[in-house]
C-alpha cells in the first residue's frame, strides 16, 4: 500500500534454492510498497515462501547476476528501488533511515549501506569486508545495475550519498557454503573475461592467488579475526586461481590457449 507522506520504493530481490534464507529476507523488507523476486527456476520451496510475502513472484531463467537484478528492477512498479540479496536483512534502523530520506524534500539519485558480515556465527571486521559499503537505495531513472554477469554494480551519474545504518549480511554459513559458491562464481568470472578477450598467463595461476592471499590476511588484517580471517583469506586466494584456471580451460577449449 502506498503511503502519500513519502515517496513509494519497490523492494527488489533475487532468488535460486534460496529457502533457507528467503524468508528472513523478505520479513526485513515489508516496509517497502511492494516486494518484487525474480527466481530462476528454484527446486527448492523458495517460490512457495516468497509467495507468502508478494504475489510479485516471477520466474526468469538465470542470465548473470547484473542481467538478472535488471529483470527484477524493470518489474517494480516503482521509480525508487531497494536491493536486496536473499542472505541480507535490512536492520529496523535502516529501514527507518530509508523512510526519512523517501519522506525527504529532495532525494538523490542514489545511496550506498554499509554491511556487517557474518562468516558462520562470525562477524567478520576486517579482511575488506567492513564497512563493504554498497548501493542499494536508487532511482532507477537515475541509475542502473551494469549488465556484468558478476560483481555487477548500481552505474549511476555523480557520487552516491551514504546512509548510516547497516544491512546485515549473513555471507557464508560455512566452508562448505564458501566452496559451493566459489565454483559459481568462478564459472560466471571466467566466462565474463573470455567474453571481454582476457586471456590467462602462468602468472595469473600463480602470483594473483598469492598476492590475493597476503593482501586479505595481510594488508587487510585477515589475521586478527583468526581461524576464520585465514579460511576466508585462503578461499580468497583459491577464488582468483579458480576463476584464471576456468578461463584458461575456455580460451583451451576455443582452441586459443596460451602458454
Amino acid at each position: 500500500m502506498n503511503r502519500p507522506s513519502r515517496r513509494p520504493v519497490s523492494a527488489v530481490v533475487i532468488a535460486f534454492n534460496e529457502e533457507r534464507n528467503i524468508a528472513a529476507c523478505l520479513e526485513s523488507l515489508r516496509w517497502a510498497d511492494e516486494i518484487v523476486v525474480v527466481d530462476s527456476g528454484s527446486a527448492d520451496r523458495t517460490r512457495e515462501i516468497a509467495l507468502r510475502y508478494t504475489d510479485k513472484v516471477f520466474d526468469v531463467p538465470w542470465k548473470g547476476f547484473g542481467p538478472q537484478k535488471r529483470e527484477a528492477v524493470d518489474r517494480a512498479s516503482h521509480d525508487v528501488v531497494f536491493n536486496a540479496d536473499c542472505d541480507e536483512r535490512v536492520t529496523p534502523e535502516l529501514a527507518e533511515e530509508i523512510a526519512g530520506v523517501l519522506s525527504g524534500a529532495a532525494m538523490a539519485a542514489a545511496y550506498t549501506v554499509p554491511r556487517r558480515t557474518f562468516f558462520g556465527g562470525k562477524e567478520i571486521r576486517r579482511c575488506g569486508w567492513y564497512p563493504d559499503r554498497t548501493t542499494r537505495l536508487f532511482d532507477r531513472r537515475k541509475a542502473r545495475f551494469s549488465g556484468d554477469l558478476v560483481h555487477e554494480r548500481v552505474e549511476v551519474s555523480g557520487e552516491p550519498l551514504p546512509l548510516r545504518h547497516h544491512l546485515i549480511h549473513h555471507s557464508f554459513s560455512g566452508i562448505g557454503d564458501v566452496l559451493g559458491k566459489m565454483n559459481r562464481y568462478g564459472d560466471l568470472s571466467a566466462r565474463q573475461m573470455f567474453e571481454r578477450g582476457k586471456r590467462c598467463g602462468i602468472s595469473d595461476l600463480t602470483l594473483r592467488p598469492a598476492f590475493a592471499f597476503l593482501k586479505t590476511y595481510l594488508f587487510r588484517l585477515g589475521f586478527l579475526d583468526g581461524v576464520e580471517g585465514l579460511v576466508i583469506s585462503a578461499a580468497s586466494a583459491w577464488m582468483v586461481f579458480t576463476k584464471y584456471a576456468k578461463l584458461r580451460e575456455r580460451t583451451q577449449s576455443a582452441g586459443k590457449g596460451t602458454d
